[in-house]
Parts: C-alpha cells; sequence; structure tokens
C-alpha cells in the first residue's frame, strides 16, 4: 500500500503541475484547437517526473480544459457544459440540490435567452426551433419527446448569442432526461397535452417573428403551466 504521505506529496505535485499548465495556456494565449507542448515537455520545465505531468493531463482532460487524442499531441479544449452538467447531477443524487432549485435556475436563464434569441437569432437558428417545436408534436415516446424538447431549449440558448448561456443550458441536459418524460406522465389529457404543445409553439413563434417580450412570455407562460406545477417546492 502506498505510504499515505507521499500519496499527498504526489497529489500536491500534480495539482501544482495542473495548474501550471493551466497558467502556460494563459500567459501564451492559447485558443481553442492550440496544441501544448507535451508531457515530457512539460514535466522538464516543471522539474517533476513524467507519471506527475500524465496524471496532471488526464485531470485536465477530465475537466474539458484539454483534449488529449491517442496519436496525437494535446489541444486546447472548447467549453463544454457536460462538466457542470456531471456536477449538478452529483448535487441532485447527493440531496446538496434539489430538482425544484436546478429548475428555478432555469426558469430564470431561458426566460432571457428567450428573450435574446428573439433579437439575435439567425434565420437558420429561427427555422431550427421551429422545427424543434414541430418535431415535438409529431413524438409519440419518452425518447423522441425527450430529444426534440432539448434540441428546442438548447437551440434558443445557442441562438442568444451567448455562448455561457449556451453552455448552462447545455448543462442540464442529464437532468432533462428525467424531468421531461415526468413533465409529460404529469399531463394525461389530449388537451393538456395540446396545451403542451401550443406553448412551445408560441414560444418559437415569437422567437421566428423577432419580438423578445412575446418569446419571454410565452417562455414564461410554459414554465409556469408546463413545469412548474411538477417542481415545485410544495410538489
Amino acid at each position: 500500500m502506498t505510504n499515505p504521505q507521499i500519496r499527498a506529496e504526489k497529489g500536491g505535485l500534480v495539482a501544482s503541475a495542473t495548474a501550471a499548465v493551466r497558467d502556460y495556456i494563459s500567459e501564451h494565449n492559447l485558443k481553442v484547437g492550440d496544441n501544448l507542448p507535451s508531457e515530457g515537455s512539460f514535466a522538464t520545465d516543471f522539474g517533476v517526473s513524467r507519471p506527475v505531468m500524465r496524471e496532471a493531463f488526464h485531470a485536465l482532460s477530465a475537466l474539458k480544459v484539454i483534449d488529449v487524442g491517442n496519436g496525437r499531441r494535446a489541444r486546447v479544449a472548447a467549453i463544454d457544459g457536460s462538466v457542470m452538467g456531471s456536477s449538478i447531477s452529483h448535487a441532485v443524487s447527493t440531496s446538496q440540490v434539489t430538482l425544484s432549485d436546478v429548475w428555478e435556475v432555469r426558469r430564470t436563464l431561458e426566460l432571457r435567452t428567450a428573450e435574446l434569441a428573439a433579437t439575435r437569432r439567425s434565420e437558420e437558428q429561427a427555422d431550427q426551433i421551429l422545427s424543434s417545436a414541430h418535431a415535438l408534436s409529431l413524438s409519440r415516446d419518452d425518447q423522441s419527446r425527450t430529444a426534440a424538447d432539448t434540441q428546442f431549449h438548447q437551440t434558443i440558448a445557442l441562438a442568444s448569442g451567448n455562448q455561457l448561456f449556451y453552455q448552462i443550458v447545455r448543462s442540464f441536459e442529464q437532468m432533462m432526461e428525467v424531468a421531461i418524460p415526468k413533465a409529460w406522465a404529469g399531463r394525461t389529457t389530449e388537451e393538456e397535452h395540446g396545451e403542451t404543445l401550443r406553448l412551445h409553439q408560441a414560444v418559437a413563434e415569437a422567437i421566428a417573428d423577432q419580438k423578445p417580450d412575446a418569446a419571454r412570455n410565452a417562455m414564461e407562460a410554459h414554465f409556469a403551466r408546463s413545469i412548474g406545477d411538477l417542481f415545485s417546492r410544495d410538489g
């Protein structure tokens, strides 16, 4: 068994090496896709062993800070909301936050993204949002509904023109795999199903028509009527 002190010292070296790579990226003004020096080169420059540097690279890869592929040098990675999503899922599963907490945040964000999307969306994005709303109306099972609904909200976030909004909304994807089927299960009549579809369509049309106030109000109605009651603090 490894001596705890040695393990702690190694862990400290890995943390230092990880921070050093981050600093290198910042100091050299590297951008997404830019190549990094090799593990061996970093190990020499930082005065650590190759195994320590390898662990640092693995840690940064897991955090999506760098992209490591077989047979090529590591590259600076693009922002990835899945990292945040894993953290949120962990927080929910360990009762640090509730689904209600998550949806409270999501609701606040998505009202703003709908508003911005109506102002900033491209014609292609407007078509994609309308298409997602239409695909939702054609869906007959949880899998296709979840895919269409997820695409609907993520495309709106992307159309907001703010990459951070998009990545945060992406981070809710794992939660939506649970929440969307739950929301539809709570809508038991044809009238309730129709209302949910109309609310999505209203959001899509307001964005396509470049009406930010209408888009925000339609998204508010969507959350209040289709989701809010299922994830209320009293529910």
